[in-house]
């Protein structure tokens, strides 16, 4: 089994992976029957879009004690008691699709005990997860996640279409009630005695398991900050392709209703890749965030230019497997990088962290389509995430000790580098256009001192010795001035002629 399938090597995780996906699926049918309910009844986008906002509500204000409950309790029996209550509120629905008992008021409460159920279980599953697989495959076992929820959601929107338009949304809501099952028995068949549990916490405090534990120990983290920091930009303004998306298919583009359809289809599309290529990578670091960072930020601003759909669909591909590759690396440096006994207050920060980020974004990228326009929107939205990012960057590298300026300064004083770099200087200045120094200008001799001429540069290190012509002249007046040192200096025989000596001679 390659590389990219390597948490599957694991028993426990491939129960749960298969449980997940039918999971997944029932759940985006849910979602579809829910909206196409509403919708129906109310013919008001806003009725639909209150429904939403009551599922993501909780989340806001019940993660961080679902987090809490994740590192205080065991996570087996709170995801049984989960699974049921899910199980049990999608019954609900479908009971209401089926009678109309309780219409609207019904439909809107049970979609906030869902939030309720789903921000509470969200920390616990997370935490569950990490334990199926070692340390090394997490990172692997987090982007096969994203490749299954992705999966999916394209399944289940598909699956979901048909049915809603053939028999109504009552069969939906049937069908998810009946997909919790599948997690129910997972639960039961994961082998306990084969989890990977973290070991003794080091920096977390045992006597206090709350919130405010949880918060102290986030500010004790200033990597996992500024990566959450990075997370909420990018989340809020390059993420919120669903209000972006519609309002260039309806503004500059043109395409109507079936150009935002095929333009989610490929959005959806190239997540799938993303999660492949996140799966692919066998080490998920903050030079991945920063570089998926940069380049989503600039193909936002690309994806601002675009000509026309089919312009603006390649651009959205390569955005929306970025978009993965950036979930899955922070869901990963926030779990390896974080004490085991804080993880559960730790995903339920980096939940809140997406759910503001949506709150806060897609707002504000529809009053900016709506008052600067769309491409506008998508340009200035682009260079915010993208100074952001390089911001983060310096950040991240200064907070880990420089290690990113300590691997260029390796990288450009490799041997390799070194020759390259002298090679492109002798091309660029070659040896025959190095300037030469004018000559000095002639002097008149006069008697007595020597005329001055040009030589060569010396070699550094090589002692300045005077022409053998100016020795022999200056010789004489050294030795009258120091007749002793002329006297030592003189040889006490004839001169032998080397070249032409025999070894005998010699």
């Amino acid at each position: 089994m390659g590389a990219t399938f390597a948490a599957l090597r694991h028993r426990n995780y491939r129960i749960w992976a298969a449980a997940g996906f039918v999971s997944v699926v029932g759940t985006w049918m849910q979602v579809l029957g829910v909206n196409w309910y509403v919708l129906a009844e109310t013919r008001s986008a806003t009725s639909m879009g209150l429904a939403v906002l009551l599922q993501a509500l909780p989340t806001l204000l019940l993660s961080v004690w679902g987090g809490a409950l994740a590192d205080r309790l065991r996570a087996k029996p709170l995801l049984i008691a989960a699974q049921a209550a899910h199980a049990a509120l999608a019954a609900g629905l479908a009971v209401v699709a089926l009678t109309g008992a309780g219409g609207l008021p019904a439909i809107y409460a049970i979609s906030l005990a869902t939030g309720a159920v789903s921000a509470i279980e969200g920390p616990v599953m997370g935490r569950w997860t990490s334990t199926l697989v070692d340390r090394e495959s997490l990172g692997n076992a987090l982007a096969l996640g994203s490749l299954t929820h992705s999966a999916g959601r394209i399944l289940g929107m598909s699956a979901g279409a048909v049915v809603v338009a053939a028999v109504g949304p009552a069969l939906l809501f049937a069908i998810n009630a009946a997909s919790f099952v599948a997690v129910l028995a997972a639960l039961f068949a994961v082998r306990e005695r084969e989890l990977h549990t973290g070991g003794p916490a080091a920096d977390a405090e045992p006597a206090d398991g709350g919130i405010r534990a949880g918060f102290r120990y986030l500010l004790r983290q200033p990597v996992v900050l500024v990566a959450l920091a990075l997370s909420f930009v990018l989340g809020s303004l390059g993420r919120n392709y669903q209000v972006t998306m519609a309002a260039m298919s309806e503004g500059p583009l043109g395409a109507g209703a079936a150009g935002y359809g095929v333009l989610s289809t490929v959005f959806a599309v190239g997540t799938v890749l993303g999660a492949f290529v996140a799966a692919r990578r066998r080490h998920l670091g903050y030079g991945v965030l920063v570089g998926a960072g940069l380049l989503a930020s600039g193909l936002q601003v690309g994806a601002g230019l675009a000509p026309n759909t089919l312009g603006f669909a390649a651009v959205i591909l390569p955005i929306a497997a970025a978009a993965v590759i950036i979930d899955t690396t922070v869901g990963t440096r926030a779990q390896l990088d974080t004490d085991y006994a804080m993880r559960g207050r730790v995903l339920a920060a980096l939940a809140v962290t997406g759910s503001v980020s949506a709150a806060v974004g897609a707002p504000l990228l529809g009053w900016l389509s709506e008052h600067a326009g769309p491409r506008q929107t998508l340009v200035l939205a682009g260079v915010a995430t993208a100074v952001a990012t390089a911001v983060a960057g310096v950040a991240l590298d200064g907070l880990r000790g420089r290690r990113l300026r300590g691997r260029i300064t390796r990288a450009l004083a490799a041997p390799r580098v070194r020759r390259a770099a002298s090679t492109a200087a002798r091309v660029v200045r070659p040896a025959a256009t190095v300037a030469r120094p004018a000559p000095m200008a002639t002097v008149r001799p006069v008697a007595g001192v020597p005329t001055a001429r040009w030589a060569p540069p010396r070699p550094r290190g090589a002692r300045l010795r005077p022409p053998a012509d100016e020795y022999a002249a200056a010789a004489p007046r050294r030795a009258r001035r120091r007749p002793g040192l002329a006297a030592a200096s003189r040889p006490a025989g004839p001169p032998v002629d080397c070249a032409r000596s025999t070894p005998e001679t010699a």
